[in-house]
């Protein structure tokens, strides 16, 4: 029997905050704001573990016929595949890698995964964009070439602002894995009306491939000056980035602060990963088509009492 490791990860859709995007210009997706996210300790069988089982070795990034990439195909029928399968894929090198965390993944929170999360097996990537991560699993392949499936080569990908549905070309662009430095307040929504005095700014940050999360700051003039939050992933003990021994490197990071309002005003958001990556300022400088990867500042404006801003 393969042994069982429990994994802290957050899925994250690669279009959350895509609403926010779409008021700057019109983008197609769903128009998911800020929940499009969860953190979970996932249970089941390393894939690197599986791989090994049928003679493809640890750490392994080509087989001897060739193959480097592992394929996932889900039992679940999608129309983009003209009624097929949905599948995804991921590098051999990244599969075969124990330390990269891919499961095989049977219990969430230490329960049988229910229906909606992909009972009774699904791949949990850790660190890369939901996609990836398929539910419903009906088979693994090894392929040469990444995997030909619609959510790899016809969406998913990052492009520029320029870019409209007229002029795109989606083979100049590379299928999205891991997922930015993303950081949202959860406890305040836009536009939020509050008493003034004290109020605590809280909410989650996450960066993909495992990176840490090094600091959030958090502005109540608008981005004018920065005030540093407290960070967590289990309350009472605080959190250093990248620190193995006492952290979660593919779980979000949750944060709070306590600041003072007496005037209506916007509060920011921002978090610094553990490679020094930074949110962009604007999300207009990110727009993109399908509005995926929206990790610019995030805003909420307050107003206290019944006043305006």
């Amino acid at each position: 029997m393969l042994p069982k490791y429990n994994v802290a990860a957050t899925l994250q859709c690669a279009g959350n905050r895509r609403t926010a995007m779409s008021k700057t210009k019109t983008v197609k997706g769903v128009g998911w704001d800020v929940s499009a996210i969860g953190n979970a300790v996932w249970g089941g069988a390393k894939l690197a573990d599986v791989l090994e089982l049928v003679g493809i070795p640890k750490l392994a990034s080509i087989t001897r016929l060739g193959g480097r990439h592992v394929e996932f195909v889900s039992i679940d029928k999608c129309k983009e595949e003209n009624g097929g399968p949905y599948k995804a894929s991921v590098p051999l090198s990244q599969a075969t890698n124990p330390e990269a965390d891919v499961l095989l993944a049977y219990e969430m929170n230490g329960e049988p995964l229910n229906r909606d999360h992909g009972y009774p097996l699904r791949v949990v990537v850790p660190g890369v964009i939901g996609a990836r991560s398929v539910k419903w699993l009906d088979s693994i392949n090894i392929i040469a070439e990444e995997c030909q499936g619609f959510f790899m080569q016809k969406d998913y990908k990052m492009f520029p602002p320029s870019v409209n549905w007229d002029n795109i070309n989606w083979s100049t662009r590379r299928a999205q894995m891991d997922f930015p430095v993303q950081c949202v307040i959860c406890s305040l929504e836009d536009v939020s009306t509050i008493k003034p005095g004290q109020v605590k700014v809280s909410g989650y940050a996450v960066s993909g491939g495992g990176r840490g999360i090094e600091r959030v700051d958090v502005s109540v003039d608008g981005g004018k000056t920065w005030l540093e939050a407290s960070r967590y992933q289990k309350s009472g003990t605080p959190y250093i980035a990248d620190d193995a021994a006492n952290s979660d490197k593919w779980a979000w990071v949750l944060f709070e602060i306590t600041v003072d309002i007496l005037h209506s005003t916007e509060i920011v958001a921002k978090a610094v990963d553990s490679a020094a990556n930074v949110q962009p300022e604007r999300v207009e400088d990110i727009w993109n088509l399908r509005g995926i990867l929206n990790t610019s500042w995030h805003r909420v404006q307050v107003r206290v009492g019944h006043s305006n801003l």
